[in-house]
């Protein structure tokens, strides 16, 4: 039995361990968030609901069919079939039937209802469409922060390999009587100040994972993800301008035929409130029979049955309504309707208008991010010489190190700024190729 214990724990840490092995490539954050998000889940459900939402509308079409049986006991006093007199008397009926009935015409209410069904399921489609596009949108964003604050963790890194060449340097100028004590204190603040950077950096990175980890609804413990390269942007946006973006989004986002699919279903909604005003014709079937006795003692099978069978009758019957006068409750509801279609076209100019600010917002937010971008590279390109040649100096003895931090603080802050520029300039293109249809993994 404990040696089962055992194995059993041990296969669970071996799970565990595993799990938290585990790097998570973007292509599988994305496919979990939208295999495993409950918004997704949710929106899933609801079209489920509008499918039934069909099949219940199409029963209109078919025939109602239904079964009835009663028994009743009646007692007291009642008139005697012979004498004419009045007796105390108990009998007993029981009847049977069967009812059917179909609607005709209803003003094809029944058909303008279900074309509604499916116009709401096809826009339910539409809106998980939208759902799945954000979702993918913020685990690539979350995605690409996590990646950025990797490498803004080894710049830092990389500072305190510098400035701890610089302790070990200065330590055997001070040593050698070269450099009075002051300098090692100096380099060796320094040294500690770096390292408060590479803290303040991996508090940074972790925040990115917790974020990304959230997202993803996953436990944060052990979660991490693949490093992937991302290719230095080209400094040439793929458009000069947002115009051709928004026509090319205002044919294909989902948002936009959802909202379309809405000022057709509200159209419906007019012809379904009409159909008010027009007559309703059914046809309907009933058979049934009846059998009574006044003594149940008396009863017998044949007897019963005999009644049964004596007393059949079928009727036929055809129904028509016509509306005269509803006291202006289905000319109040196309009015609704109307007003509904008319909110609706609102809705969808709505929808458009949305579209194109977020899009030359976007467009507008990448041509900055590129402008910031390749002023950073000058800036990296110009700090990255500065440095170099501020190093030699050091090295012979020529700068203090007070003004060799200073130059090697703004190499460190423009290679940070560098790298913030390339990912934001990344996810802004991300953000336009993802409004033309591209997709976001590539």
């Amino acid at each position: 039995m404990r040696t089962k214990i055992v194995t059993a724990l041990a296969f669970v840490f071996f799970i565990t361990m595993n799990a938290q092995d585990k790097k998570w490539t973007l292509q599988e954050c994305v496919n979990y968030a939208l295999e495993n998000n409950i918004s997704v889940k949710r929106s899933e459900l609801a079209i489920e609901l509008k499918n039934e939402e069909i099949v219940n509308r199409k029963s209109g079409f078919y025939p109602t069919v239904s079964a009835t049986t009663s028994q009743r006991l009646t007692f007291g006093s009642a008139q005697d079939r012979v004498t004419f007199r009045r007796v105390n008397a108990t009998s007993h009926s029981t009847s049977v039937g069967i009812n059917a009935g179909i609607t005709i015409f209803n003003g094809f209410r029944i058909i303008n209802q279900v074309e509604q069904s499916r116009i709401g399921l096809e826009a339910s489609k539409y809106d998980l469409e939208k759902l799945k596009d954000d979702i993918s949108l913020t685990v690539v964003n979350s995605y690409l922060n996590v990646l950025f604050n990797k490498e803004n963790l080894k710049i830092a890194k990389s500072q305190i390999e510098v400035s701890q060449k610089q302790v070990s340097q200065v330590l055997r100028l001070v040593d050698a009587g070269v450099q009075p004590k002051s300098n090692l204190l100096e380099v060796e603040a320094n040294l500690a100040n770096d390292e408060q950077q590479v803290v303040t950096a991996q508090n940074s990175l972790d925040l990115a994972l917790l974020d990304l980890a959230q997202t993803l609804q996953l436990d944060y413990v052990g979660f991490d993800i693949e490093d992937m390269v991302v290719n230095t942007p080209s400094e040439l946006l793929m458009y000069d301008e947002a115009l051709p973006i928004y026509k090319i989004a205002l044919e294909n986002r989902s948002e936009i035929k959802s909202a379309k699919l809405n000022v057709l279903s509200a159209s419906k909604g007019i012809d379904i409130a009409k159909s008010g005003f027009l007559p309703t014709l059914s046809f309907n079937y009933n058979f049934g029979s009846a059998a009574s006795f006044l003594d149940l003692a008396s009863i017998s099978n044949k007897a019963f049955f005999y009644q049964l069978d004596n007393n059949k009758n079928n009727s036929f019957s055809l129904s028509l309504n016509i509306p005269i006068f509803s006291g202006f409750r289905v000319k109040s509801n196309v009015n609704s309707a109307k007003i509904n279609h008319e909110i609706s076209q609102f809705n969808l100019e709505d929808t458009k208008l949305q579209l194109r600010k977020i899009i030359e917002r976007a467009f507008m937010d990448a041509k900055a991010a590129l402008k910031t971008y390749v002023a950073a590279e000058k800036n990296v390109a110009s700090q990255e010489l500065s440095f170099k040649n501020s190093q030699e100096s050091y090295n012979l003895g020529v700068m203090t190190s007070f003004d060799f931090e200073q130059v090697k603080n703004r190499f460190l802050n423009a290679q940070s700024s560098l790298i913030n520029a390339k990912y934001d300039f990344v996810f802004r293109t991300k953000v336009l190729d993802f409004y033309v249809g591209k997709s976001l993994i590539d």
